[in-house]
């Protein structure tokens, strides 16, 4: 599988995750026009993400989420979709499968031994 069939699979599980748990695109929202609204002209999307992490865990009594890092890209890229005249409010970098070919074969190894990582960690 290259890197690109491998991205939109991880895509589709982002976008699954993100159906099942609309609060947190809530809260990135909210948060993130905080930010905005505060006079920033850009902004962390990892530290948004943190920012929910600390709401739904310690400030709430409600349901926490287990956000995985692997989702915070995407996040960003999703909110500068939403919200045009922001893009380039997230610093983002370029997804791995839009690198081009100068990472070949060492990104696709990497990328095969963080899919075998995560199904060992799921099976245990």
């Amino acid at each position: 599988m290259n890197l690109t069939a491998l991205h939109e699979e991880k895509k589709q599980k982002w976008w699954i995750w993100h159906k099942k748990n609309p609060k947190v695109w809530e809260l990135f929202q909210r948060f993130t026009f905080e930010a905005i609204n505060s006079g920033r002209k850009n902004y962390s999307h990892w530290a948004i993400i943190q920012r929910i992490r600390w709401e739904t865990d310690i400030v709430t009594k409600g349901d926490s989420f287990k956000i995985s890092n692997d989702w915070i890209g995407y996040y960003a890229r999703y909110f500068h979709f939403r919200y045009p005249q922001h893009k380039g409010f997230f610093k983002t970098k370029p997804l791995k499968h839009e690198r081009g070919s100068q990472y070949g074969i060492i990104q696709e190894k990497e990328e095969e031994n963080r899919i075998k990582a995560e199904q060992r960690y799921n099976n245990c």
